[in-house]
């Protein structure tokens, strides 16, 4: 137990003074007596004293009084506390497929919207972040538990070309691991978007840059993360996706995922083209599998508070210094009106 005032202590020393002053008033009225008793009056009176009990109102206001002026010390306990607690990555696939109508009103504004309610549903010991990938994946809101901040940047997604699942993965673990303070990586800072394949010509010249990204992840212990997939899982763009998710699985890191699209597909008008698009759930199964996560199709008939409840970190048991003042000073209060009921019954009048 620690105490924020610990000063307030030393005012304990008033109880041996107090406890001094009591025996010497004892001592007194025992002289007292004693005189009073030998005129042979007050013998049976003597016999009906209370003896001890006599003291215990007394001893009752001692001890509240010493629980009141710890209480003014302000104590603090290490409490463990079972709360949900980490960092969530939602990571938006923005390419052009997103923009097809076979989800109202398109499959990105489907995504947008469990993405508000999924963040308006989360504590704030959770910490989100969001990623955006289409050729390229990259950092759009490093984590952060506003709400209006987060609010803002999922409205401002739009979509463009390419699709690399792989990328968006990648992306995110890379923005977990500066969060965590694994790394100095500016690509990932959230404080301009850049995508995270631009480490430059000449890094592609030294080897693929699927290889470059996954041999660069930082080591160490990631911190309690999820990363779930907003996605209709079509991939057409380098990085192997299932290789980044058995990446995230080395280092900890659950990839959940929502699909959004029908598995007919629809067909969509991109750069004066009509391309067929539909949804890969076999993808985005596969992925999650490989990351020990679960796929949720997102216009599926299960309960989307229990699939949002479930996309959150795990219970974690966190000691937590605790403030219990409250707690000392409610046991004085007690204390002291225990010893003022047994006064009142037994003598009729407060000590």
């Amino acid at each position: 137990m620690t105490f924020l005032w610990p000063s307030m202590l030393f005012t304990l020393l008033v109880i041996p003074v107090i406890v001094a002053l009591y025996l010497r008033l004892q001592r007194r009225q025992r002289v007292l007596a004693t005189s009073f008793y030998s005129l042979g009056s007050g013998q049976k009176a003597a016999k009906q004293l209370p003896g001890f009990r006599r003291h215990l109102p007394s001893l009752f206001f001692l001890l509240s009084l010493a629980v009141i002026l710890v209480a003014l010390a302000r104590p603090q306990a290490q409490i463990s506390l079972p709360r949900i607690e980490g960092t969530v990555f939602l990571v938006f696939d923005v390419s052009a497929s997103m923009g097809a109508t076979d989800a109202e009103p398109t499959r990105l504004e489907a995504a947008k919207t469990s993405a508000r309610e999924f963040v308006l549903s989360q504590p704030a010991t959770v910490q989100i972040g969001i990623v955006s990938f289409s050729g390229s994946g990259f950092t759009v809101q490093t984590p952060t538990n506003d709400t209006v901040t987060l609010l803002s940047t999922i409205d401002r997604l739009q979509p463009t070309s390419g699709t690399s699942l792989g990328q968006g993965i990648l992306a995110a673990l890379n923005a977990i691991a500066v969060d965590a303070g694994l790394t100095s990586d500016e690509s990932a800072t959230g404080a301009d978007p850049v995508p995270v394949e631009s480490a430059g010509q000449d890094a592609q010249s030294s080897g693929p840059p699927q290889e470059d990204m996954l041999v660069n992840l930082p080591e160490g212990t990631y911190p309690s993360s999820v990363i779930v997939l907003l996605s209709d899982g079509e991939n057409n763009q380098s990085i192997d996706p299932l290789e980044a998710a058995q990446a995230a699985a080395e280092h900890g890191v659950r990839i959940d995922a929502l699909g959004f699209g029908t598995t007919a597909g629809t067909t969509l008008e991109v750069d004066g083209f009509s391309v067929h698009t539909a949804l890969d759930e076999a993808t985005l199964q596969q992925i999650t599998e490989a990351a020990g996560g679960t796929y949720y199709p997102a216009q599926g008939e299960q309960d989307q508070t229990q699939v949002y409840a479930s996309l959150t970190p795990e219970l974690v048991i966190k000691p937590e210094a605790m403030e219990i003042t409250s707690v000392f000073a409610g046991a004085g209060i007690l204390i002291l009106m225990v010893g003022s009921l047994f006064s009142m019954l037994w003598f009729g009048r407060l000590l």
